[in-house]
């Protein structure tokens, strides 16, 4: 097997006395989708942070692309190839949607981040953020002002915008979250696109099982911050330890009342 993209190598962080994330350790994979399970407190969304460098690490290490990320600010991060969809939310919710994907394709392209130089210069950037809005279906909303934009509009931005960054590894936080039943299965399926791309990684913390069953490679479980399980979707759910752990209850109904 290759190198993993992203490992994570005892990560730990306490606050005060409670430990939120501990000692987990994992290896993850270029095309491969990892859904982070477990109920509320479980340390899904600390370890999230942990990854990103929303929160620095107790103990432990980040590694990306065998380079040790764990003191690295969240910018550096991100430009080294880790993209989380929430840091680019509301990048300037005073502007049209068509705006902030152009200032991200043009920072991504080097060409600094400057509006009115896109504006006047840059037709082919202009092109590719309409065709990521086309992607996410917000092509006919591309004049329509951020903060303005419904929920689940918002969330579909997110994509579009993290999209745009172009990273080695997508992480998604409950990307459907208050989404309407005809707005879901978008997000859904972009994802899916991701996860098809042979040298990206994508982590999804999630709830729903279906969600999980159709996109999911592995699973990882985590319970009071440790890893609970990791391996592959039906072997996870099986396990004596994650039985265990969630008290005599199947994982997925434990998931599904989450």
């Amino acid at each position: 097997m290759t190198a993993p993209l992203l490992t994570t190598d005892d990560l730990t962080v306490r606050f005060g006395g409670h430990v939120a994330v501990d000692a987990v350790t994992c290896a993850f994979h270029a095309g491969e989708l990892t859904a982070i399970v477990g109920p509320n407190g479980a340390g899904k969304t600390t370890y999230f942070n942990l990854i990103s460098g929303q929160i620095p690490a107790s103990a432990g290490r980040v590694t990306l692309n065998g380079q040790d990320i764990s003191t690295a600010s969240v910018s550096t991060r991100t430009k080294a190839g880790i993209g989380r969809a929430f840091q680019m939310t509301n990048l300037f919710p005073d502007l049209t949607v068509l705006e902030n994907v152009r200032l991200v394709v043009q920072a991504k392209a080097g060409r600094g981040f400057n509006l009115w130089s896109m504006v006047t210069g840059h037709a082919d950037l202009i092109d590719q953020a309409e065709d990521i809005l086309a992607r996410v279906r917000l092509l006919e909303e591309r004049n329509q002002i951020v903060s303005e934009l419904s929920h689940g509009n918002q969330r579909k931005l997110e994509v579009a915008l993290l999209i745009a960054l172009d990273p080695l590894i997508y992480m998604f936080d409950e990307p459907t979250a208050g989404m309407s039943v005809d707005e879901a299965p978008v997000v859904l399926d972009l994802i899916a696109d991701l996860k098809a791309q042979s040298d990206r990684t994508v982590l999804l913390v999630e709830h729903k099982m279906d969600v999980i069953r159709t996109l999911a490679d592995r699973i990882i479980v985590l319970h009071n911050g440790a890893l609970a399980a990791d391996g592959a979707p039906a072997e996870v759910m099986a396990s004596d330890i994650v039985q265990e752990a969630y008290m005599g209850r199947g994982l997925e109904g434990v998931l599904d009342h989450v």
